[in-house]
């Protein structure tokens, strides 16, 4: 069974990253055939998320990936897309529907909202999406076991910053980028949410959860984007990891998901 314990040994072992991390899924002769089911669940939780009409129990939210229009959009159309597909998945979360935690529900937009949007767009094959899966879920079990995916234990940076990680990689994998490249991808969007905290209003994964979900694709995105043109970061990734688990052992409880302080103090708009 093949062993990692840091993105610097993930990136180092021999064969492709997909490679790698399907190895330790060792005696799992289905790994890929599950990969494609969560793969197919992904696509229907954005089906589900994209209905004007989808409320959330509370109706906080729904029904606003929706009213997100690419073609009119300040930021350029594959952003635009990503954007609402990482609403859409977030707020089908909301209303109970059946997601993939990637690596948390709180966070579960932002990992096929990058992958789907930027396959739309590059054409990239069913396979290729499940490699970049299996990229994401490596990237995601280092930060698991070096730091923390849980926003009751690291703040919101522990899972849309995660999320927003893994992306990044799988994003560089899509591209056939550089190990290197990935190891900068992954810190860049670590860096970027360092210090997120988790204040859900009224204790529900809606707000501001899911308008994190878009801000977290985003900077999957550009951290991507920053990697692939060779721009390196002065952090390496495993740096990146421990510094976002010590930051969230910093957190006052108030700002780990208690509902407490943050948002959650905010009153809301009336109506």
């Amino acid at each position: 069974m093949t062993e990692y314990a840091s993105i610097a040994q993930l990136l180092a072992l021999e064969g492709s990253v997909p490679e790698v991390v399907l190895a330790a899924y060792s005696g799992e002769d289905d790994a890929r055939e599950r990969m494609r089911e969560a793969l197919g669940v992904m696509r229907e939780s954005v089906r589900e998320g994209m209905r004007p009409d989808l409320r959330s129990v509370s109706g906080m939210t729904g029904g606003q990936a929706a009213k997100i229009r690419p073609e009119a959009a300040l930021g350029g159309k594959t952003l635009a897309r990503a954007s609402a597909i990482a609403l859409a998945v977030a707020e089908s979360n909301a209303a109970m529907g059946k997601i993939v935690a990637a690596p948390t529900a709180g966070a579960c937009g932002i990992l096929p909202g990058a992958l789907f949007a930027v396959s739309e767009e590059r054409g990239y094959a069913e396979e290729q999406l499940v490699d970049a899966l299996f990229v994401a879920a490596g990237v995601g079990r280092v930060i698991a076991q070096r730091a923390s995916i849980s926003g009751a234990q690291g703040g919101c940076q522990a899972e849309c910053g995660s999320a927003s990680a893994m992306a990044a990689a799988a994003l560089v994998q899509l591209a056939q980028g550089e190990k290197t490249a990935m190891d900068s991808a992954i810190a860049f969007a670590l860096m970027n949410l360092m210090g997120l905290v988790c204040d859900p209003v009224k204790g529900l994964v809606e707000v501001p959860c899911v308008y994190r979900n878009v801000i977290g694709v985003a900077g999957a995105l550009t951290a991507a984007d920053m990697a692939l043109a060779g721009i390196v970061s002065p952090i390496p990734a495993d740096e990146a990891i421990d510094a976002m688990g010590r930051v969230g052992a910093m957190m006052p409880a108030a700002l780990r998901e208690t509902g407490i302080g943050g948002c959650a103090a905010c009153k809301l708009r009336e109506g």
